[in-house]
């Protein structure tokens, strides 16, 4: 890791913070003057950057305010902590507006300190981690004529910054699509941050968009940067905007229409530039109709639309994503990657897909570790896709729930596969799904004279669904929930109350 840079002419602060970072493991560097930083960042390469810097407010030659100003010239991402007496409050509110991460008031309780200062190094990891996959992954992958029009409109919008809303069904790959016209965007140089409104609770959104003031409520400890203003310069992908809370809307309106917000428990307005991209995959105009979502936000938010084909609307495009994501998850797994036979594409040719490309990419992942041989064949493929096994007359049977493991990937069942007339050439679909299933189960339950039907199937429900998950983010309880749409604390609660441990 990188070391965490401090700048203080006061010797005994140095000697502090470098003595209690170290007992942490975390490398440091020190410097007494905002000249030797600057000359330093200069000659320094990648690898020799700070990770976190930690700055005095005020230093013979040279100020930390104008030090945090040249820094994020040439470090847009780094976190800059600004330590400063409590009678520089109103300094601090300048490091603020300039860029900061946080501020640390003198005196300070030093495990608060390192705590900060730990949170700023893992905040500057995930940035790391996020401009690699950037750089690293193709940002989409599609030959079919849908997507070349959504390749297209990126196109056309590249040099804009106009706000554009994305619709598509869950897991097409809306914020792929929020990346792309973020890195051929003007404000490319500038920060990415996305968050989903549906997977925060409530109470805690507000403070997470527009951050909070310190004391604004019970565990506000130091007053705390918003994504708004994390993105400051940037993008800010607002994922399943459908889904905000109303009350909120009217804030995030006020923001995209003059790009002024208040914090949490405070009085002076911030000004924050960044451009917005948000996404949904309900239907927004019926969401008014209902008056679930604001008419005016509605209309500020749908400047620009563009819609992402389901994958079932792009068949053509399986084949070249199968092979893209084995390869990915081969890599991933430090093994070779495993090849797919033809008939097995056939197969997946064929299937819905009702999770869309992140429901291919799991399963990618799944077989990767289940496929015994180097080949995948149709034999292979997954319980959901409904191969049954039989020679050249394989058939397409109804989709069934395949058996769950924390520790495997399986992709969702969530719709019944299409019809296809039956051919020996050719896979058969049949038309039952689980919604039959269901029906079936509930029916019977009533017939025999159960008062609890409701939670029985309920409980089964919740159960296959957070199981589902929790293997396609291969145990990952946080994850898991932001992709069914849900709090941690609420995936936390079920997996206690239906006994998943």
């Amino acid at each position: 890791m990188k070391p965490i840079w401090i700048v203080d002419d006061d010797q005994s602060i140095r000697f502090v913070l470098e003595k209690a970072l170290l007992r942490e493991d975390l490398p440091t560097r020190s410097f007494t003057n905002p000249r030797d930083v600057l000359l330093a960042l200069n000659s320094a390469n990648e690898e020799d950057g700070p990770q976190v810097l930690v700055s005095d407010i005020r230093m013979p030659g040279g100020s930390g305010l104008d030090l945090l100003e040249k820094v994020k010239e040439k470090y847009p991402a780094l976190p800059v902590i600004i330590m400063t007496a409590y009678s520089d409050l109103d300094s601090a509110v300048s490091a603020f507006q300039g860029g900061a991460f946080e501020y640390l008031p003198k005196p300070f309780d030093l495990p608060k300190a390192v705590e900060l200062i730990r949170r700023a190094v893992e905040e500057s990891q995930r940035e790391e981690v996020s401009e690699a996959q950037m750089a690293q992954t193709p940002e989409m992958l599609g030959q079919a004529p849908a997507m070349q029009d959504v390749f297209r409109a990126i196109g056309r919008l590249s040099q804009s910054n106009v706000t554009v809303m994305i619709t598509g069904e869950s897991g097409s790959g809306k914020e792929l699509v929020a990346r792309a016209l973020h890195k051929h965007s003007p404000r490319a140089s500038g920060p990415f941050v996305a968050i989903n409104t549906a997977a925060i609770p409530k109470d805690l959104l507000e403070s997470e968009l527009f951050g909070h003031e310190r004391g604004a409520f019970t565990g506000a400890q130091t007053m705390r940067r918003g994504r708004f203003e994390q993105a400051d310069g940037g993008t800010l992908f607002l994922d399943e905007i459908g889904d905000m809370p109303f009350d909120l809307q009217t804030r995030l309106l006020r923001v995209l229409s003059d790009g002024h917000f208040y914090r949490v428990g405070g009085h002076s307005a911030v000004k924050t530039n960044v451009r917005v991209i948000a996404a949904t995959h309900q239907n927004l105009e019926q969401r008014v109709k209902d008056g679930a979502f604001r008419e005016d936000l509605f209309h500020r938010l749908n400047v620009i639309r563009l819609r992402l084909p389901a994958l079932r609307e792009r068949r053509e495009d399986v084949p070249m994503l199968t092979r893209h994501f084995l390869q990915q998850s081969g890599a991933q797994l430090g093994v070779e990657p495993k090849r797919i036979s033809d008939a097995a594409l056939a197969w997946l040719g064929q299937f819905s897909f009702p999770g869309n490309v992140r429901q291919l990419e799991n399963m990618c992942h799944w077989l990767t570790v289940m496929t015994p041989a180097q080949l995948i064949e149709s034999k292979d493929l997954p319980p959901e896709v409904g191969v049954i096994p039989g020679g050249a007359g394989e058939q397409f049977a109804p989709p069934v729930a395949a058996p769950v493991s924390c520790q495997v990937p399986v992709p969702v069942v969530g719709a019944a596969a299409e019809p296809v007339a039956p051919t020996l050439a050719a896979p058969v679909l049949a038309s039952a799904g689980w919604e039959q299933g269901l029906e079936a189960d509930a029916i019977a339950l009533l017939a025999s004279g159960r008062n609890d039907v409701w939670d029985e199937l309920t409980r089964r429900f919740e159960s296959r669904l957070i199981l589902a998950a929790l293997g396609a983010t291969r145990g990952r309880r946080i994850e898991a929930a932001q992709r069914l749409g849900i709090g941690r604390n609420t995936i936390t609660r079920k997996i206690q109350e239906l006994g998943l441990e």
